[in-house]
């Protein structure tokens, strides 16, 4: 029999497996100045756009899976955003609670902002990565414009454990991205100290556009996957901490499916700056995660 582990576990050796120095993105720390993940690697660059012969016989869907499959490394399973607050506190105990709440989140959380401006998002890394390929001079207008857009959506998360999850999980898949082979415009650059408005680099939508951008995933379809994997990692946590077994857990995702598609389909050609977020719920909980006594999640 394969023994589980808790998520606490699993970040712990996340976290060896992961390079030193105290930067969640897997940089290096000196003097305050953070080198952002993959910018000293060796990795073999190449444009997103062109495609290995395995890549390009691949489906599209295929590759969507593969950024909302569980063996994704970038540590996700191992934050409730503060699911554990509200289970601990009693408002949420059952199922019913669970859909709830996740039906509400995805009506009106900050998670709407994050999912409607992927579209925008890989608009600008694209236009960042030609105008840096041809050396553009208006390639650092680009980047800065991303960086704005990036730490605009960052400000909308209330707590600073869910901000730091954010630049934690991005760090990690641009890493990875770097790894096989798809760095960011100008990876060598990012580790100057004025690469970026804030020593962090960027966070988990952008990260996340930018894979959709090199795997080729449509905007819509990479929209409606953000949202299936985040309702899937909220009814992970929710297996650990509510009286909720797993197959009432995937019951849970076949209902929400419905409601993830038009979420999807509405935000996917939606200004994230004209919505709102009303999670004002969510943000206390979250808030409120770091003083829990005993915590088995890192949010």
């Amino acid at each position: 029999m394969v023994s589980e582990s808790t998520p606490a576990d699993e970040a712990s050796r996340s976290d060896r497996a992961a390079p030193t120095g105290g930067d969640p993105h897997g940089g290096s720390v000196s003097d305050g100045r953070t080198t952002h993940a993959g910018a000293n690697r060796e990795a073999p660059a190449r444009h997103a756009t062109d495609r290995t012969d395995g890549l390009a016989a691949g489906s599209a869907r295929l590759r969507l899976y593969q950024l909302v499959s569980p063996a994704l490394p970038v540590g996700a399973f191992s934050y409730s955003e503060g699911l554990e607050v509200l289970v601990q506190s009693g408002r949420l105990g059952n199922a019913a609670a669970v859909e709830s709440w996740l039906e509400a989140e995805l009506q009106r959380g900050a998670l709407r902002l994050e999912a409607a401006a992927l579209p925008s998002l890989m608009a600008l890394l694209r236009d960042w990565q030609e105008r840096a390929g041809r050396g553009d001079s208006a390639a650092e207008t680009a980047r800065q414009r991303l960086v704005e857009r990036d730490g605009w959506l960052l400000a909308q998360r209330e707590a600073a454990e869910v901000r730091a999850q954010q630049r934690q999980m991005g760090g990690s898949l641009l890493q990875l991205l770097a790894d096989l082979g798809w760095p960011l415009p100008g990876a060598a650059a990012l580790a100057t100290p004025a690469c970026f408005a804030w020593p962090t680099g960027l966070a988990w939508p952008t990260a996340f556009a930018w894979a959709g951008h090199c795997l080729a995933v449509p905007a819509e379809a990479l929209v409606e996957a953000y949202l299936y994997g985040w309702v899937s990692n909220q009814l992970s946590a929710a297996v650990r901490l509510v009286p909720l077994g797993p197959t009432e857990a995937q019951r849970l995702q076949l209902r929400l499916g419905p409601r993830i598609a038009a979420q999807a389909a509405h935000l996917a050609t939606s200004d994230p700056e004209t919505l709102w977020n009303g999670g004002v719920g969510a943000g206390l909980a979250q808030l409120g995660h770091s003083g829990l006594y005993s915590r088995l999640f890192r949010s």
